[in-house]
C-alpha cells in the first residue's frame, strides 16, 4: 500500500470516528422520519450543520493530495450507506470546483446512480460538485440529456438539479428548457420539484422566457413541477399560470 493510499484510510477512519463521536440517536431517528421516499440509507445521527463543521476540517486536511486520491477517499465514504458520509464526501469533491474533466463526471454520474438514496444527498452532490463542473464545461452539461431517460428517479432529478446554480447566473437556458421537456410528465414527485426548481432558478435571469415557457405546457405540466417553478414570479403571473383553463 502506498503512501497516500495509508494517509487516505486513515483519513476514512477519522472521519468515521468523527461522526460516530458526534451522533445523537434522536437526531438518527429524526433524520429517518424526515425522509419518506422508501429508501434505504443509513445514519449515525448528525445534523448538517454538525457534518458541515466535520467536513470542514477535511477540507483543509486534503486541499494538498492528489485530486485522484481524494475521490477515491470519497468514493468510500458514498460506498459506506451513510448519509453523513456522503455529506463529507459532498464537501470534499465541492473544493474541487470545476476543476474537472470528462472522466471526473462520469464518476460522479455513476456515483449518482449507485449511491444517492435520498433527495439531499442528490442534490447535495448535484447542485455544487456536478453543478459547478456542468458550468465549466458546456459539452459536459450537455449529458444531462441522457440522465432524463435514465430508470433511476435521483439521476433524472440530478439531470435538473445539477443546473440550479448555472441557472440562477443566466446559463443554459436552451438546456433546461430541453431537459424540462423530456422530464415534464414523469410520475415521480421527486423530479417534479427538481426540474419544477431549476426553472424557478431559470426565472431569475429569464423569467419572462420561463413564464412563456410554463404557459405553453401548464396543461400537461403536474401541479407540484408548476408550482416550484412559478414561485418567486410576481403574483399576476401566478394567477395565470395556475388557473384552470
Amino acid at each position: 500500500m502506498g503512501k497516500a493510499e495509508t494517509m487516505a484510510q486513515k483519513l476514512l477512519n477519522r472521519i468515521r470516528d468523527d461522526l460516530r463521536a458526534a451522533a445523537d440517536p434522536a437526531v438518527a431517528e429524526s433524520n429517518r422520519r424526515f425522509f419518506k421516499e422508501g429508501e434505504h440509507f443509513l445514519c449515525y445521527g448528525l445534523k448538517s450543520a454538525a457534518v458541515g463543521k466535520i467536513a470542514k476540517r477535511y477540507v483543509a486536511e486534503t486541499k494538498e493530495m492528489p485530486k485522484r486520491e481524494v475521490l477515491s477517499l470519497c468514493e468510500a465514504l458514498w460506498r459506506s450507506g451513510y448519509q453523513e458520509e456522503a455529506g463529507v464526501a459532498c464537501a470534499l469533491t465541492e473544493k474541487l470546483g470545476g476543476a474537472g474533466e470528462a472522466e471526473d463526471f462520469d464518476l460522479y454520474a455513476d456515483w449518482v446512480n449507485r449511491y444517492v438514496r435520498n433527495w439531499a444527498m442528490c442534490d447535495a452532490l448535484c447542485n455544487h460538485t456536478i453543478g459547478e463542473l456542468a458550468m465549466k464545461r458546456p459539452e459536459l452539461a450537455e449529458r444531462l440529456i441522457d440522465w432524463t431517460r435514465a430508470d433511476n428517479r435521483w439521476v433524472r432529478r440530478g439531470a435538473a438539479v445539477t443546473l440550479i446554480i448555472p441557472a440562477r447566473r443566466g446559463l443554459y437556458l436552451p438546456l433546461a428548457f430541453r431537459i424540462a421537456d423530456a422530464l415534464l410528465q414523469d410520475a415521480d414527485d421527486m423530479v417534479q420539484k427538481g426540474y419544477g426548481w431549476m426553472l424557478k432558478a431559470a426565472a431569475e435571469a429569464h423569467q419572462q422566457e420561463v413564464f412563456d415557457f410554463v404557459m405553453e405546457r401548464r396543461a400537461a405540466m403536474p401541479r407540484v413541477a408548476l408550482r416550484y417553478a412559478i414561485e418567486k414570479m410576481p403574483q399576476d403571473k401566478r394567477k395565470l399560470a395556475m388557473a384552470r383553463e
